[in-house]
């Protein structure tokens, strides 16, 4: 057989092969044993590979470079990054640390430089009022508990600043969900404090029925949605929350309720290491929803310290990878949280997208009822926080410009401690829920297999008591 004048190709032994299947496509022996000789060969490659490089025909000068135009945008980013010749690894705090906002010192003065926010001497009354009833409900809830009058608390101690101050730079139109830790919110929108009796002593006036643990709370009269116990899941939702806003806003236009409102969701340092928190951040940044993620960071996740939870600089230093706006505050500085979360909110309105904040703070009690704090955290170190007390720190304003004394201040408490032991009190009078509670509020219509399941309960029970 001649052989041929060149080196067949690729093309050609794909052609050779094609040609054979012409009529009933099978190849004849010897076409295919044509093709497959002229193919490249193992042996053929190792040889090429063995000429010296040096061998090979160089260019007579550097090869000159053409220019490539750069694109705008680079494997799906916004931008493409500018390119460097020199590796560097970053290192967390290369970019420095976050700093604290703050505009009231621990003395009660505004700091120098600071900008006092234009609140009236009623909203500072109010502060103080909530607070001192914060203080009045972990005192004798907690006690409470004890003595097995209710199941279960969680005390605000010493993050009273942090309640107050956000809820005072919301809308009442805003969608707040909370973590477990924001009575205080709640108390600023007006919900009573027989409310939080009857939901902790479960009976027939508690909102939810009595189908919830001790201070898990919810008012759809105050746009609070009702805490669950799971971690961060809250985060979620007030992103969806948020999405459903911005969609009524585009239909109903401006002047609408949902063209004035934002969705704020409120969580710890230790939730927000949860996989929803992640979640819900992503979507609102890449969504561009209106949304205020408030972070209290009071230094413990139950019994977890923040130095054991995180190595980079708190929680706020996460926004610049989302793509969010952020701030960090004072949260024991009540006059700085409610400025924050002012600016916070008008960002996330004005351009809608999503603003975090950091308030740093301090858990003074134990994490529940269910916590002995003492077993993981030193006494002294307990001891040193109560100089940044918020309530002391407001009361230190208060007094500085003559609108509080000792006097004013003792009958305040006294006061609220009464107001919280007569809600307790007449909780306990009320009755419990019936047992047609078990199976309602869960569908419009109730279905029948719930029905079934009622009448079998109650047709058990009269069996019972007839025995």
């Amino acid at each position: 057989r001649a052989a041929p004048s060149r080196a067949p190709g690729a093309a050609d032994t794909a052609s050779m092969l094609r040609a054979t299947s012409a009529g009933r496509g099978m190849a004849s022996p010897g076409l295919l044993r044509a093709a497959l000789s002229v193919m490249p060969r193992e042996t053929d490659a190792a040889a090429a590979a063995a000429v010296p490089f040096a061998a090979q025909a160089q260019p007579a000068e550097a090869p000159r470079r053409v220019p490539v135009p750069v694109p705008q945008a680079h494997l799906g980013h916004f931008v493409a990054p500018p390119p460097c010749t020199s590796l560097e690894l970053v290192l967390p705090r290369a970019y420095g640390e976050w700093p604290m906002y703050r505009v009231m010192g621990l003395d009660g003065h505004v700091e120098p430089g600071a900008e006092l926010p234009d609140l009236s001497v009623e909203t500072w009354h109010k502060f103080h009022t909530i607070m001192l009833q914060l203080r009045a409900a972990d005192d004798v809830f907690m006690s409470a508990q004890r003595q097995g009058r209710v199941s279960f608390y969680m005390a605000s101690t010493g993050e009273e600043a942090m309640h107050v101050g956000s809820a005072a730079a919301l809308s009442p139109s805003d969608v707040v969900f909370g973590q477990y830790r924001e009575l205080g919110v709640l108390f600023y929108r007006g919900f009573p404090m027989q409310g939080l009796a009857d939901q902790l002593v479960a009976n027939e006036d508690d909102y939810g029925s009595a189908r919830q643990m001790g201070v898990h709370v919810g008012s759809k009269e105050h746009n609070f949605f009702t805490i669950s116990s799971p971690l961060a899941t809250q985060l979620p939702q007030a992103v969806g929350a948020a999405y459903a806003l911005k969609h009524r806003r585009g239909l109903e236009g401006a002047g609408s309720a949902a063209a004035d409102s934002v969705a704020v969701a409120y969580i710890g340092e230790g939730a927000a290491s949860e996989g929803d928190a992640y979640v819900a951040m992503n979507f609102a940044a890449t969504l561009d929803l209106p949304v205020v993620f408030f972070v209290r960071n009071n230094g413990y996740a139950i019994s977890t310290p923040a130095r054991e939870q995180y190595r980079g600089d708190g929680v706020v230093s996460r926004c610049a990878g989302f793509g969010m706006a952020g701030v960090r505050v004072d949260g024991n500085d009540v006059h700085a949280v409610y400025a924050a979360t002012k600016a916070a909110r008008e960002m996330a309105l004005r351009e809608s997208r999503p603003v975090l904040i950091e308030a740093m703070s301090y858990r003074v009690g134990h994490h529940s009822t269910s916590d002995d704090s003492t077993r993981y955290r030193d006494p002294e170190e307990m001891e040193a926080w109560k100089s940044s007390d918020p309530l002391l720190r407001l009361e230190r304003f208060l007094r500085l410009r003559g609108l509080s004394d000792e006097v004013h201040e003792a009958r305040l408490r006294d006061a609220a401690r009464v107001e919280v032991l007569r809600a307790l009190e007449e909780a306990e009078r009320k009755p419990k829920p019936t047992l047609e509670k078990l199976f309602t509020d869960v569908y419009h219509d109730v279905p029948k297999h719930i029905r079934e399941q009622e009448e079998g309960l109650m047709a058990h029970l009269a069996a019972k008591a007839g025995q």
